[in-house]
């Protein structure tokens, strides 16, 4: 069985949101997941935050990985620095703009897009709605760097506000790949 990071971005992904829905539904099969809680969600510090990761990294050694929000400039950071090993599979899904200016989250930003993703299979998965990247960026992120995007319709930021607790695709593209 694969094992599988679950990677929030700003502010966590409490219950009901997809990500904790999605290590629940994990678990509950007897998967091997790591949910990662990174420290100070409302306040995040980028390089506190690589730390934490590379310690899940070094630690978990996850096959899949699946970042949602920040969590993707934060797998951004990570591969330009180099300072990690290959991958099965990463799901991208809903990274905001990198011209993001929210004063909260200014350690993370800029970011340029990595030239690897240290993954052999990635997906980028945006919204045509997401108040933090707009279709167009999106599009450009996708042919920077070169990999398969799936667009959701008006599905906001891909979070419990915009209804996504329960998310069945995603469970099932993750089974796809054991």
């Amino acid at each position: 069985m694969k094992r599988i990071l679950i990677l929030h971005g700003w502010g966590g992904s409490d219950f009901p949101h997809w990500q904790s829905w999605l290590a629940s539904e994990i678990a509950k099969d007897y998967g091997c997941v790591s949910f990662l809680n990174f420290s100070n969600i409302d306040f995040p510090n980028k390089d506190e935050w690589l730390v934490e990761l590379t310690k899940e990294l070094d630690d978990f050694k996850p096959d899949i990985v699946v970042c949602h929000s920040l969590a993707n400039i934060l797998w951004f950071h990570l591969c330009n620095e180099c300072k990690i090993e290959e991958i099965e599979n990463l799901f991208l899904v809903a990274p905001p703009s990198l011209e993001c200016s929210i004063e909260e989250l200014e350690s993370f930003f800029p970011c340029s897009v990595p030239k690897k993703l240290y993954a052999k299979k990635q997906m980028l998965i945006t919204s045509t709605n997401d108040p933090y990247m707009s279709q167009d960026e999106a599009i450009e992120l996708q042919k920077t760097l070169g990999i398969e995007m799936k667009v959701l319709e008006n599905a906001g930021h891909i979070n419990r506000d915009s209804g996504y607790g329960e998310w069945r695709w995603i469970l099932e593209e993750i089974k796809n790949t054991q």
